[in-house]
């Protein structure tokens, strides 16, 4: 009975050892996601990548705390209102000519991660109309089809758990305050034991570029350089002179207003990353900080003045090259990689890092063999289209465009010309090179399913009169 009474004891010192050892390797709850989204932001505005011109303390603190993707972007679109196509790409994975901008049947990564057992909030700018946002958040405040940043007040939707939507009209702060105002309520609100996907998508620095006085205070415009590609007017028709965003400024372009501009977005810029400094802030009180992957990323960039353009309906660099620094769990910090990625990458990425399975429809490729060091890129290429106007492609130093309308292609070499100033496609030297990029594009059109034809047997002319336009 002895011998028995010990065997049972010994059984059960070794079940109740196994149940502290499980306890103890118990894995924690699934990393939380926060989703921070900037609408019209360049690549080059961030102070620690390497703009001296500008304060951004917390986004340069991200990018000390985790990756920064120096070579990211959006892939274009077809429309002129490029962040609709943006969003949709980034939201569904799929790429832009695999996109319904509606996301209708179309899953996108919140419901993804809801079905995985996250609550999923969403705020800010939604153009991909009201039905996908309530069938992708539990619950959020949007605004629908706004660009606006009214500085006083701002028409909120607030989705109840009903899943109706309600206008709520709230005054007294700016469009982007309310929006961090309602991020740090709802990290407030969160319970340990449950993961959330929190998406603030901003509409900052979107003009109207209005930031509170404060802000605009700190720059000087007189004092801010030029872009390094600044031109009074693009040099040709390039199909789209005239879009909402050109006619922002006049008819030529001159140093005086390109440099108000670049203050009102540069103060616009660091008054949105002080909101951000408040998300951030608000997560780490929450005690949460260390289990949360930060995203945060632009849906495209701008011109402003950069080849004496004013809008992002163009695929130079400055126009589809985007932010992007991922911080938090499996991010290793204070890291840049060079490495080609798509917004749309970002969905398998997110679930990579959040052990959750990538749905089979996502052509997004996870940069997560980028952050372990196991690959140097996904992607030895990037693509990108603009309506039926334009066409791109680019590897690691050769930029080819062309401008199917009026048969012109524009050859550009990256590491000696970044700025993209000096066209060599007419020059018999890089010949070659021409031949292979274009190949290349037709490739990559062939793999991304677009049908557009890289010449036309009528073309329109190049030539644009600046001086026949209304003003």
């Amino acid at each position: 009975m002895r011998k028995i009474m010990l065997a049972i004891g010994l059984i059960g010192a070794a079940v109740l050892a196994s149940l502290v050892t499980t306890a103890q390797h118990k894995p924690a709850k699934r990393p939380n996601i926060l989703f921070l989204f900037s609408d019209d932001q360049r690549f080059d505005t961030i102070h620690a990548l390497g703009n001296q011109h500008i304060a951004t303390p917390t986004l340069d603190r991200l990018v000390g705390e985790g990756t920064t993707f120096t070579q990211a972007y959006c892939m274009g679109a077809n429309n002129g209102a490029v962040c609709v196509p943006s969003r949709a790409m980034m939201m569904s994975g799929r790429t832009l000519f695999r996109i319904s901008e509606k996301l209708e049947n179309q899953t996108t990564w919140p419901q993804v991660f809801a079905a995985a057992g996250y609550s999923t909030f969403g705020i800010g700018k939604w153009h991909n109309q009201p039905e996908s946002f309530l069938k992708t958040f539990a619950e959020g405040k949007a605004i629908f089809f706004g660009g606006m940043n009214e500085p006083y007040t701002m028409p909120v939707q607030d989705l109840g758990a009903d899943h109706r939507l309600t206008a709520k009209r709230e005054s007294g702060k700016h469009a982007t305050e309310l929006f961090a105002d309602a991020a740090v309520e709802f990290i407030g609100r969160q319970h340990r034991d449950k993961p959330f996907a929190l998406y603030v998508a901003f509409t900052l620095p979107h003009d109207p570029r209005v930031a509170p006085k404060e802000y605009r205070a700190r720059y000087d415009a007189s004092k801010l350089p030029l872009p390094a590609n600044f031109l009074p007017q693009h040099p040709f028709n390039n199909g789209e002179l005239t879009v909402r965003d050109e006619q922002l400024a006049p008819w030529p372009r001159t140093p005086e207003i390109v440099r108000e501009h670049l203050a009102d977005y540069y103060a616009c810029i660091t008054y949105l990353d002080a909101q951000v400094g408040r998300i951030i802030e608000a997560l780490k009180q929450s005690g949460q900080y260390e289990n949360t992957i930060i995203v945060y990323a632009g849906d495209h960039g701008l011109a402003i003045g950069s080849h004496g353009l004013f809008g992002k309906q163009n695929l130079y660099e400055h126009s589809m090259h985007t932010p992007l620094i991922l911080a938090g769990p499996g991010v290793p910090k204070n890291k840049r990689s060079d490495a080609f990625a798509y917004l749309l990458d970002l969905f398998p990425t997110m679930c990579d890092l959040a052990e959750i399975n990538t749905p089979a429809e996502v052509e997004g490729l996870s940069l997560v063999p980028v952050l372990t060091g196991k690959q140097k890129t996904r992607r030895q290429e990037i693509f990108t289209a603009y309506r039926q106007v334009q066409r791109a492609v680019r590897d690691r130093q050769w930029k080819l465009i062309v401008y199917p309308q009026i048969n012109k292609t524009q050859l550009f070499d990256l590491k000696v010309d970044p700025s993209e100033l000096n066209d060599l496609s007419a020059n018999p030297k890089f010949a070659k090179q021409v031949e292979r990029m274009t190949e290349l594009l037709k490739k990559e059109q062939a793999e991304s399913g677009d049908t557009q034809p890289l010449s036309v047997a009528k073309p329109q002319s190049s030539e644009f009169d600046f001086t026949k336009i209304r003003k």
